[in-house]
């Protein structure tokens, strides 16, 4: 009897390791078709990575020449997909203000605000943290680390300084006043209170917020920069692929104050102070100065597209942001105490 159920035993462990191993193929197997074909995603309860707040659009003025929201949100966001688009009008994913759902067929109405939520597969998660350095009723200033979005965008829904901090403090309606680049670090300031946000945005519309950063860039050994002050205007516009800008003739919209710190024998350590906002403002500057920043994929020449290096990040920091406060008429001042180094 003690022989028949140690066999007993030895085919059940057996049996339960070949079955184990067939699910594991069979999962794998699975797995990979999930692209392919998306009525496997029911078999292995696929989840979409999705963000738990919605992403507002107003509809413009002019009418491009289409007929129906879905028709312009096709149009708009082409990387996204027109089935994409279709699928998540017709899963009740789409809305008007109030909650109402768009259909295929809801006319194109100018100025309407349309809500929808976006997602992604497998979002990457950003092994940085964000630090809260200062909290009131009506703003939030936080430090952004190198590689983090500041608001949802691409493939990074929830992985975005924003997301975090509204998890993290339990406030929803909390809004970023102003941008960073996702492989820029530094300081970013949100709005908690609706009421009072437009006082904020009236800020950086007129420019009355004095920012500073900190660049390390590529010198020569020969150049003896420490000391001397740059004042930088040019034009910036589109280039491509779009998202790299560029200068070009004409009135200049750009403005940028630079002076160098501290310098080694092919790295300097400059102090720069944007009077304008433009996007990759101080990275074209940099470059049109002959200097281009360390670790920069974009400028002065565009790399081909691969992973984040997480040891070598852009070496652009947002340092300080300094203004009166037009709620509480306090002269703020918030400063980052890490610095970037030339060692």
């Amino acid at each position: 009897m003690t022989m028949i159920l140690a066999l007993t035993a030895l085919l059940l462990n057996h049996l339960i390791f070949y079955c184990s191993y067939q699910y594991k193929q069979w999962r794998s197997n699975v797995t990979r078709r999930v692209s392919l074909d998306p009525r496997y995603r029911q078999i292995l309860n696929y989840q979409m990575v999705i963000s738990e707040y919605p992403s507002k659009l107003s509809l413009p003025q002019s009418n491009p020449g289409v007929a129906t929201v879905l028709e312009y949100l096709i149009l708009k966001f082409p990387d996204v997909g027109a089935q994409v688009w279709r699928q998540r009008v017709a899963d009740g994913k789409v809305h008007g203000h109030g909650g109402s759902l768009i259909s295929a067929q809801s006319p194109f109405q100018s100025q309407q605000r349309i809500y929808y939520y976006r997602e992604v597969e497998n979002e990457p998660v950003i092994p940085f943290k964000e630090t809260v350095l200062f909290q009131d009723e009506h703003i939030l200033v936080a430090y952004k680390p190198h590689f983090l979005a500041v608001t949802p965008g691409g493939i990074y829904v929830n992985e975005c300084l924003q997301s975090r901090l509204r998890q993290h403090t339990g406030i929803e309606t909390l809004q970023a006043l102003h941008r960073l680049d996702r492989v820029t670090a530094g300081l970013v300031m949100f709005s908690v209170n609706p009421d009072t946000r437009h006082c904020y945005h009236h800020l950086f519309e007129t420019r009355q917020i004095h920012k500073t950063y900190q660049a390390i860039a590529k010198t020569n050994q020969n150049d003896r920069l420490v000391g001397q002050k740059w004042e930088v205007k040019n034009r910036i516009v589109r280039s491509e692929p779009r998202f790299r800008m560029c200068v070009a003739k004409g009135e200049a919209n750009s403005h940028s104050l630079i002076r160098c710190v501290q310098q080694s024998s092919h790295t300097g350590l400059f102090e720069l102070n944007p009077v304008t906002g433009k996007t990759h403002q101080l990275r074209v500057h940099m470059q049109t100065l002959g200097w281009p920043i360390l670790n920069d994929k974009c400028y002065p020449t565009l790399e081909p597209l691969s992973a984040d290096n997480y040891s070598a990040p852009l070496q652009l920091l947002a340092k300080e942001l300094q203004f009166i406060d037009p709620v509480t008429q306090r002269q703020r001042c918030f400063s980052y105490d890490g610095n970037l180094s030339l060692n």
